[in-house]
């Protein structure tokens, strides 16, 4: 994906063009005179910069969520589901840089105090991965939802063109029967009145899977993570610029 380009790249294509009929002519042994449009290696050093900065130029996916998203217990510069995206991303030569701000034990409370930070970046797709730890403690579901309203709201609000994904999280049910379904329908809900992409359950295939999670029975293993990713990737894919 190109970004746009600098107003001053014409005239440092111009100057490029000048530099390499200039060397040109030196081979033939003709030197032309020096004069004030002539390119400098500085300037041809900057004319590379800028075309390459152009080449590199890319849009940023967000992953925003708990210890799914850290990739807890794993390396999660390459075993973590975002890093699996952006591997997925760069096998087919898109211009996409995915970043995984998960935080292991984050809260919707935790993600909404440190949202205006993480805002300050430009983000074309954001996902929003939150709400296990709320319902693990036993939150209550109107804060629960009140919170990830909340950043729905801050990211429309400061950025309106980033796309959102929100992922869907489901509890086991020792946690009760009204309480896991009233959190369940929380994320489905929000999806539909925010008009955003949904994840139905962001562990499908893995949640409650002993050989697919570590020995803590809830956060997934490399087999795992595989597994979400291509979860996510199912939503995710229709977003891109191919």
């Amino acid at each position: 994906m190109l970004s746009k380009i600098p107003d001053q790249m014409p005239y440092k294509i111009l100057k490029f063009c000048y530099f390499i009929l200039a060397s040109f002519l030196w081979s033939c042994g003709e030197h032309p005179s020096t004069s004030p449009n002539t390119t400098t290696a500085s300037e041809a050093t900057e004319i590379k910069e800028s075309t390459e900065d152009i080449k590199t130029a890319t849009k940023t996916i967000l992953c925003f969520g708990d210890s799914i998203t850290a990739g807890y217990g794993l390396d999660d510069t390459v075993d973590a589901y975002p890093a699996i995206l952006q591997s997925k991303i760069d096998s087919l030569d898109l211009a996409y840089t995915v970043i995984n701000s998960g935080v292991s034990g984050e809260t919707t409370a935790g993600g909404k105090s440190r949202l205006p930070w993480i805002m300050k970046q430009p983000i074309d797709i954001f996902l929003l991965e939150l709400g296990a730890n709320d319902g693990l403690r036993g939150i209550p579901l109107a804060e629960t939802r009140a919170n990830l309203q909340a950043i729905i709201d801050m990211i429309q609000e400061k950025s309106p063109d980033t796309q959102i994904i929100l992922a869907g999280m489901q509890l086991p049910p020792n946690m009760g029967q009204e309480y896991t379904t009233g959190f369940r329908t929380i994320f489905s809900d929000l999806a539909k009145q925010n008009n955003i992409a949904f994840i139905p359950f962001i562990l499908k295939d893995v949640g409650g899977i002993a050989e697919l999670n570590q020995n803590d029975g809830i956060h997934p293993t490399v087999e795992g993570h595989k597994i979400v990713a291509q979860t996510v990737w199912e939503v995710l894919k229709p977003m891109l610029d191919f």
